[in-house]
C-alpha cells in the first residue's frame, strides 16, 4: 500500500465509525487517503474527525464552488489508485447500480476509471432483499469488487445475520489484492462481441429417492463469474446451471437443470457456440434406480447401486459436427493437481483445462478466491491467487485473444 492513493467514500450507516480506524490503518501502511462523505454519513461521524485522520480536507458537497474549483469531481475520481466504498449502504449500492449521480459520492463513483472496492453494511433483511441482490449482481458484472458483508449481531437489538461491515483488516487485505490485480471499473474493450459463450456452473443433484440426492460442495461462484465476465466482454452468454443460491448473471440466458443428464441435454441444445466452458462440478455417478417413494429406515441397510453419468466435457470436445472452437474444462483436484489436469486434457480432448486445488484447507468450494493453473497444449501457466471474478475476467480475455488469433490465421 506504500504511496498508494486511496479515495474513501463513506456511506451513511452506523458502521461509518469504523472508517476512522480504516483511515488510521491505511495511513500506517503509508497510503494517502482522501475522503468523500455522503450527507447521511455526516450524521454518524463528523468531517472534522475524518479530516484529522486523513490530514486532507473532507469533501461532502457536489455544488461547493470552492471545492469544485480547487479539485473537481472528475479529477478527484481519477487521481486515486483505488476507491473504497465503506460502508456501502443499500441506497449507495442502488445508486451505483442504477448509474445515479445526484451527490458528490455517486458522481465520483460514476466518473472514475479506477478500481472500486465496496464493503457493504446494512440490516440483514436489506442485504437479502432481492433488489439489493440484483444491484450487487449488476455491480459485480460491471467490475466492482466486494469485501463482505460478514454475518453476526447488528447494532439493532435482536437483529442478526449477513450485513455486518467487514473488519478493517479484511478491507485492507481486499484492497491490497485489488491493487495487485489492477484493472478498471469497467473493461474498455468488448472483444467477445458477436461470440456465443456457453458456460456450465454449479453442482448436479442426482436423486436417490423423491427427497434425497447425491451432490457435491460446488457453490457455482466460479462458473457464474465466468458467465458474468463473458457478458461484460460483449458475448452472448448461455449459462446452464445446477441448483445454486446465486443471482443470475446480468445479460446471460440461464437454463436451470438438476441432473447430469439434464445438463448434457441443455448443452447440446445450446450449440453451436464459439467457446464452451465446463465449470460445473458434475456428479460422476447416479443411482441406477430411483424408487417413487421415500426409502424408510429399517433393519436392512438399503443397497445403492451406482452407474456412471455422461461425460459432458468429452461429449462436446469430441462432438464431430458442432464442436466449439475453444473447449475449456475444469479439473477440481485434491492431490497431484497439475498431473491429473494434464492427463484429463488429453483424455477428454479439451483445448484448455483450468486446474485448482479443492481440498478442504484450500477454501475454494464456496469461497470467493481461487488459485488456478491453466493447462494447454503448450504447457502450464501458474496464475497467482486472485478473486474468482478476476480469474473469470482473465480467462475470458485469454479466450477472446485465442479466437482472434485463430480467426486471423484462417483468413
Amino acid at each position: 500500500m506504500k504511496e498508494k492513493r486511496i479515495l474513501l467514500v463513506i456511506g451513511g450507516g452506523i458502521a461509518a465509525y469504523k472508517c476512522l480506524d480504516l483511515v488510521r490503518r491505511l495511513r500506517e501502511e503509508s497510503a494517502s487517503v482522501r475522503a468523500v462523505m455522503t450527507r447521511a454519513a455526516t450524521q454518524f461521524i463528523t468531517p472534522l474527525s475524518v479530516g484529522a485522520l486523513t490530514n486532507e480536507k473532507v469533501l461532502t458537497d457536489l455544488f461547493d464552488l470552492d471545492d469544485e474549483h480547487e479539485i473537481g469531481h472528475i479529477r478527484l475520481s481519477r487521481e486515486a489508485d483505488l476507491l473504497i466504498v465503506a460502508p456501502a449502504t443499500a441506497d449507495l449500492l442502488a445508486k451505483m447500480a442504477g448509474g445515479h449521480a445526484d451527490d458528490l459520492a455517486s458522481t465520483v463513483l460514476m466518473a472514475t476509471n479506477k478500481p472500486v472496492l465496496a464493503a457493504p453494511a446494512m440490516n440483514p433483511r436489506m442485504w437479502l432483499n432481492p433488489a439489493t441482490q440484483r444491484n450487487v449482481a449488476q455491480l459485480k458484472a460491471d467490475g466492482i469488487r466486494f469485501v463482505g458483508p460478514n454475518t453476526g449481531e447488528m447494532a439493532e437489538r435482536d437483529e442478526a445475520g449477513p450485513g455486518r461491515l467487514a473488519e478493517v483488516p479484511e478491507i485492507i487485505a481486499a484492497a491490497r489484492k485489488v491493487l495487485a490485480e489492477g484493472g478498471t471499473v469497467m473493461p474498455l474493450r468488448r472483444p467477445l462481441t458477436g461470440r456465443h459463450v456457453l458456460v456450465t456452473s454449479g453442482p448436479t443433484h442426482e436423486p436417490i429417492d423423491p427427497v434425497r440426492y447425491l451432490a457435491n460442495r460446488s457453490s457455482g461462484k466460479q462458473g457464474h463469474a465466468i458467465a458474468r465476465a463473458a457478458a461484460q466482454l460483449g458475448a452472448r452468454v448461455t449459462l446452464i446451471t445446477g441448483p445454486v443460491a446465486l443471482p443470475d448473471p446480468p445479460g446471460a440466458h440461464v437454463v436451470r437443470i438438476a441432473t447430469a443428464e439434464e445438463m448434457l441435454r441443455g448443452v447440446q441444445q445450446s450449440l453451436p457456440a464459439d467457446v464452451a466452458v465446463f465449470a460445473a462440478a458434475v456428479a460422476d455417478w447416479r443411482p441406477a434406480a430411483v424408487p417413487s417413494e421415500k426409502i424408510k429406515k429399517g433393519s436392512a441397510k438399503p443397497a445403492l447401486e451406482l452407474v456412471e453419468n455422461p461425460d459432458i466435457l468429452t461429449a462436446i470436445a469430441k462432438e464431430p459436427a458442432q464442436r466449439p472452437a475453444l473447449v475449456i474444462g475444469f479439473a477440481a483436484e485434491t492431490d497431484d493437481v497439475i498431473a491429473h489436469a494434464t492427463a484429463k486434457r488429453k483424455a477428454k480432448g479439451a483445448d484448455w483445462i483450468v486446474a485448482n486445488d479443492v481440498s478442504p484447507q484450500s477454501g475454494v468450494f464456496g469461497g470467493d478466491d481461487n488459485t488456478v493453473h491453466l493447462v494447454t497444449r503448450s504447457g502450464v501457466e501458474d496464475w497467482p491467487a486472485m478473486s474468482k471474478d478476476a480469474v473469470a475476467e482473465r480467462l475470458m480475455l485469454r479466450a477472446a485473444e485465442h479466437l482472434r488469433k485463430t480467426t486471423a490465421a484462417a483468413e
